[in-house]
């Protein structure tokens, strides 16, 4: 069962993570090749990056070869860290940045989920570390906490009652994993175990982040308990086969069967076109998902089958006469080696600076999607109100025109139903343009959002290519 699952915030002293790898360039800028795009977004990452770098000096040099370091942490401890927005996709910018990406920082804040230690067979503790500099939500700066993972799943059911009705995106939650979670229980401390509970840690910080990183649900007392009380009541709902979660999926079906049935007469092309474009968007990175999930599996398996020949190798090696042969043999088998370590690297890198990526926001799109369901949602309700309310009318009409004497009281009736039916009216008006409103912001700060973390990651991604290739030309060459 994963309704025992924790997580602890708690601070760490400031540090680069292992994935934040970049590399030094000796070429010049080509910013020539760029002035036609003012608007490319990978304008600012166009050196030239050469083979005669500092890692390939080190490598030539007479002393011992360094560890090569990988693209992710081998572990699930993440530092917390505290700077400017741009240093990190994951650090929260100011609430102008946001709106207007304008003026500086108002206030940084960064949520680490650390420290995965299992607790007997069905205790499981995540460590959230938070820290915030400038801002007066918080009573304390710096603070820790256990966490369930359920506590998790029932935070973003309480934000999504609370906001997803009136035009609010809502980050997902992470999905529960039933398979994973057994392996976890049941299973010894295996490599298929670590890299759930790594998966599942990332996703979790990635999570919290981008909830603390929007200006409304950063100052929800739902989530301002979560990260600083001691103690939160346990979150029952969030079970998959719980009667709660039983009806969700009722819910989720209902709500299909009435997206079918609803037309809506959309007198705002703006509304169409953006709907479009994110069920166009949906496809394609859903495409994109599965292409770099395959990517991942197939760099796995060359990591496997380059360890296989570097070991056969080696036993060719041992088992030659020939002294210059076996040597050369042994040394071809430790340069495989080190190409199978660069291999698990990136194949590290795909999946966790790319792949991830791409299952966040297709989960986000989900979500994106959701808020235009309710849009349509709250028109029908305006529209029955007002067929509701034409239809009173000609009620009361009717019981005005015969004026007997036996009706008057159900004229009365019918006027006060109809004033009533009136500010229903009204009210749906009002709720159907101010969601409307809402919507056009948060759709515009998605947009905003999801440019810089694909900017962002793309960026490192290619560079954490580009270095894992520099590595390999440099093994061979001092072969």
């Amino acid at each position: 069962m994963l309704d025992g699952r924790f997580g602890v915030l708690g601070s760490q002293p400031a540090s680069l993570p292992a994935e934040d790898i970049s590399t030094n360039s000796n070429g010049p800028k080509q910013d020539l090749l760029f002035d036609d795009d003012p608007e490319d977004l990978f304008a600012e990452a166009t050196e030239e990056v050469s083979l005669d770098s500092p890692e390939r000096d080190v490598l030539l040099s007479d002393g011992p070869s360094p560890a090569i370091t990988p693209i992710t942490p081998p572990t699930s401890v993440i530092t917390p860290r505290i700077g400017h927005a741009h240093d990190d996709m994951f650090t929260h910018s100011s609430f102008d940045e946001i709106e207007e990406e304008e003026g500086g920082d108002s206030f940084d804040i960064h949520i680490s989920v650390s420290d995965p230690e299992k607790v007997g067979d069905f205790m499981f503790f995540l460590s959230p570390s938070s820290r915030q500099t400038s801002m007066s939500l918080f009573k304390q700066k710096d603070f820790s906490v256990k966490r369930r993972f359920s506590d998790f799943l029932g935070l973003h059911s309480k934000l999504a009652s609370k906001y997803l009705h009136i035009g609010y995106i809502v980050p997902p939650a992470p999905e529960k994993s039933i398979v994973g979670m057994t392996k976890v229980k049941v299973g010894k401390e295996d490599q298929s175990s670590n890299e759930f509970v790594e998966k599942r840690r990332s996703a979790l910080e990635r999570y919290l982040m981008r909830t603390v990183k929007h200006p409304i649900l950063l100052k929800d007392p739902d989530v301002l308990q979560f990260l600083e009380s001691s103690e939160l009541p346990r979150a029952v709902s969030t079970q998959a086969l719980s009667s709660a979660g039983l009806l969700r999926m009722v819910n989720k079906a209902a709500d299909a069967v009435n997206k079918m049935t609803i037309k809506m007469n959309e007198s705002d092309a703006w509304f169409e076109e953006k709907q479009q474009h994110f069920e166009n968007l949906d496809v394609q990175l859903r495409k994109l998902h599965a292409s770099v999930e395959s990517l991942v599996c197939h760099r796995k398996e060359l990591s496997v089958n380059t360890a296989q020949f570097a070991k056969s190798a080696a036993m060719l090696g041992n088992s030659e006469d020939h002294t210059a042969l076996s040597r050369a043999l042994s040394q071809l088998a430790e340069v495989e080696e080190k190409i199978d370590q660069l291999h698990q690297d990136q194949a590290n890198g795909d999946f966790y600076l790319f792949s991830e990526l791409l299952g966040d926001y297709v989960r986000l799109l989900t979500a994106v999607k959701g808020v235009f369901e309710h849009r349509m949602k709250t028109w029908q309700k305006w529209q029955d109100s007002q067929m509701l309310l034409q239809k009173k009318r000609e009620a009361e009409a009717k019981l005005q025109f015969t004026n007997k004497p036996d009706k008057l009281q159900q004229a009365k009736d019918e006027i006060k139903e109809v004033r009533n039916l009136e500010g229903k009216v009204q009210q749906g008006e009002r709720d159907f343009e101010q969601i409307s409103k809402t919507i056009r912001k948060e759709v515009s700060r998605f947009e905003k959002e999801r440019v810089k973390d694909f900017k962002t990651i793309i960026v490192k991604y290619l560079e954490s290519l580009v270095l894992t290739q520099q590595q390999v030309n440099l093994h061979f060459y001092c072969y």
